[in-house]
């Protein structure tokens, strides 16, 4: 029988109302694209589509779907066109096959920006239409039954891709069996030498588990049936070696030492049964505490509903019990596929879209990650297996990835709660925003209408929606702000030659763009926010604008200019107990002083201005006033690390307003031997206080470690430098 014979019949089989024809056409247009084509086994290349079919049969997927996995190799690997598709077999295949099509026809920086991006197609198609991913993870899933004709190193990159990615895919669509395949296939190419052992001894253990289980089901039957339980099912459930790795990991367990490898499913008629029947086995058996889960009230993101309970069985042994409906269990098993009801023209009726609405919030808070870094590390967050569910103040149940904090939260409520968010509640105790949120949790947020989205959230926030909004609006605030100095320093540049630089731009506008365009810079904004960032120094742009427009202004030097700046280099070097912890471009002992607008200390990037007579002004180099300053007094610097004192350092602690408030952070700023020159207090308004705290810091660490200390003071909303 041949290759295409043999699958239609299996199509056939399972689907009888299918039609055979377009199987067919799309069989012999993919057999006669890839042609001569060879997979590293030396098999022919059309064996890897039709598996790919048969494992999309097992998720019960349409005729387009199987029709696509024929051709899903055809336009990247073959001469194959989207149009040639699209003209045999209609749009809906075309979109289809070009949805897991890679980007291969572009370049791309780095192999690491080219796997970003193709993922950020797929699951941009994935929003459009699920179909995308199913085609995709069985594409993956007969890769990886094949890996092993790969070279090493490939298997290792495809197996890691595989198993933060795509098993984590297959988890969030609830198809259960290939997820599990995937990972264990993932452990055996990351770990070869722990999977075999796992094989091996899992092999050994096996008859002794399977009489264990057959002895506890024949007990628990005895029970259901004395109650007078009607229809249900017992099953023996293995655990995978992907699962059994990851607990002994987890808790630092040999496998002797796991005592739950034993695991039963209890599959009962309605919901009622299933909440008697764990009555009845926790009164048979011991639970172990701190192991039951109620599913059922609290579906998981991908609709798996089952009541877990572990309980302490015959002769001490720890057993597992999963107990679900008999629609439960189907859901569990064909995930999405379970939900589907396609319309003519194939798209899901949209009852059931609803059912898999993460699918349109994972699409849509990842559109705003423009970093292929960011991109994918969000992704896999957003992917990740582990949740937490925690309430709001109306009982609703949010579910959010391990980690989370209450800004994550904020975010998940609406945008404007997360930009507005000051300080939370979590079980009715105030918490630090950096607080990591567990199941049960019930949150309330705390607003103000002052408050704003900070750069340092995103060193707790691992949502990708939060992270995406965060950046976005700092982005936005540093544009702005990049803007406004920018034009600053530009008026001011200008003004040194009696130039008023904005009349200028307006009455020779074409002129003036042609001359920025020069200096890398697309228009007048551009100008002003390179200028402002630094990548265009004010004399650079004055240069560039006056010999276009003024030759005699680009000609005329300040002679005055130049002679300050040999005065101001003539300053004297310090010596002794006291002397300068700066080096200024290798030698040490020159003359500083430190700027009181941004308080530099060890640890921070620092620059440093020439100031007539004063020697060198000591500033951060993201301070702002210091991008104000003259380019040419610049001097780059750095610590001297054998020179160690005290350095002026100010921290806004924002509270809610109680006894003892004071005294407590006091309390902590002293045992991390920090000395507090001064404390303002102001008070808010919400029963709230701003207290500003002068004191003297050693380097960046200990400022660092000061503030989370802060912040672990209840009542604590809120610590930054100032």
């Amino acid at each position: 029988m041949s290759i295409s014979q043999s699958l239609i019949e299996e199509v056939q089989e399972k689907h009888p109302s299918f039609p055979v024809e377009p199987l067919k056409r799309a069989f012999e247009l993919a057999n006669r694209s890839h042609g001569e084509q060879k997979r590293r086994s030396g098999e022919p290349y059309i064996i890897h589509p039709v598996e790919v079919v048969r494992i999309l049969l097992q998720m019960r997927v349409d005729l387009p779907s199987l029709i696509a996995g024929l051709l899903h190799d055809t336009v990247e690997d073959t001469f194959l066109s989207l149009e040639e598709i699209e003209q045999s077999f209609g749009k809906e295949v075309s979109f289809l096959v070009d949805g897991v099509t890679k980007l291969s026809k572009l370049s791309f920086r780095s192999k690491h920006t080219a796997q970003a991006e193709n993922f950020r197609k797929m699951i941009m198609a994935m929003g459009r239409d699920v179909r995308v991913i199913l085609i995709k993870l069985a594409d993956r899933l007969h890769n990886m039954r094949t890996l092993q004709h790969m070279p090493p190193t490939k298997q290792q990159e495809i197996a890691s891709e595989t198993e933060e990615v795509y098993a984590p895919l297959a988890h969030r669509l609830g198809i259960n069996w290939v997820k599990t395949e995937l990972q264990d296939l993932s452990l055996r190419y990351l770990k070869p030498d722990v999977y075999f052992k796992l094989v091996e001894l899992v092999a050994q253990s096996r008859a002794g588990r399977e009489k264990y289980i057959q002895e506890i089901s024949k007990v628990t039957s005895e029970r259901l049936d004395e109650a007078g339980f009607g229809q249900y099912e017992i099953q023996g459930r293995p655990k995978h070696f992907y699962s059994i790795y990851k607990k002994m990991e987890k808790a630092q367990l040999t496998f002797e030492e796991i005592h739950d490898l034993l695991a039963v499913r209890i599959v009962c008629e309605d919901i009622r049964s299933c909440y008697q029947s764990l009555g009845i086995l926790h009164s048979m058996w011991k639970p172990v505490p701190g192991r039951f889960k109620d599913y059922i009230a609290m579906p998981k993101a991908n609709l798996y509903q089952s009541l877990h309970t572990t309980v302490i069985g015959p002769g001490g042994q720890r057993v597992e019990f999963q107990i679900r409906t008999f629609e439960m269990h189907r859901i569990a098993e064909e995930g999405i596929a379970a939900h589907w009801t396609y319309k003519e023209d194939g798209s899901v009726v949209a009852k059931d879209a609803e059912k898999f609405s993460w699918i349109r919030k994972l699409v849509e808070d990842q559109e705003a990650v423009e970093d292929p870094s960011e991109f994918m590390s969000s992704l896999k967050i957003d992917l990740f297996e582990e949740e937490v569910f925690v309430f709001t103040p109306r009982g609703d149940v949010i579910s959010l990835p391990r980690k989370s904090c209450p800004v994550d939260f904020a975010y998940s409520i609406h945008s404007a709660v997360g930009e507005r968010c000051v300080g939370a509640k979590v079980n009715g105790r105030l918490v630090p925003l950096r607080h990591q949120l567990e199941s049960g949790d019930h949150i309330e947020i705390i607003t103000s209408e002052s408050q704003f989205p900070r750069k340092d959230w995103l060193d707790f926030c691992v949502t990708s929606k939060a992270r995406s909004k965060i950046r976005a609006y700092v982005k936005k605030a540093q544009r702005d702000q990049s803007k406004d100095l920018g034009l600053k320093l530009l008026d001011r540049e200008f003004r040194k030659s009696k130039f008023n630089f904005s009349r200028l731009v307006k009455e020779e506008r074409e002129k003036f763009e042609e001359a920025v365009r020069s200096i890398g810079a697309a228009n007048e904004e551009d100008l002003l926010i390179k200028v402002g960032y630094g990548k265009i120094t004010a004399e650079e742009a004055f240069k560039a604008v006056m010999k276009s427009l003024h030759p005699e202004g680009a000609e005329a030097e300040t002679a005055s200019q130049e002679q300050d700046l040999v005065a101001a280099t003539k300053f004297k070097t310090k010596s002794g107990p006291d002397s300068s912890p700066i080096i200024v471009d290798g030698v040490d002992n020159i003359l500083v002083r430190f700027a009181r607008c941004c308080q530099p200390i060890p640890g921070e990037a620092i620059v440093g201005f020439v100031s007539r007579g004063k020697g060198i002004s000591v500033h951060r180099a993201d301070c702002s006033k210091a991008l104000e300053l003259d380019p040419a007094r610049k001097f780059d610097l750095t610590w001297d690390p054998k020179k160690g004192q005290d350095f002026p350092v100010s921290i806004k602690v924002t509270t809610m307003d109680r006894p003892g408030m004071l005294a407590d952070i006091s309390q902590v700023i002293s045992a991390q031997g920090a000395n507090i020159s001064n404390a303002r207090v102001q008070l808010l308004p919400n029963q709230r206080a701003s207290i500003i705290f002068d004191l003297k810091i050693q380097n960046l660490s200990q400022v660092r470690l000061l503030i989370s200390k802060i912040e672990a003071i209840e009542g604590v909303i809120h610590a930054e430098r100032h």
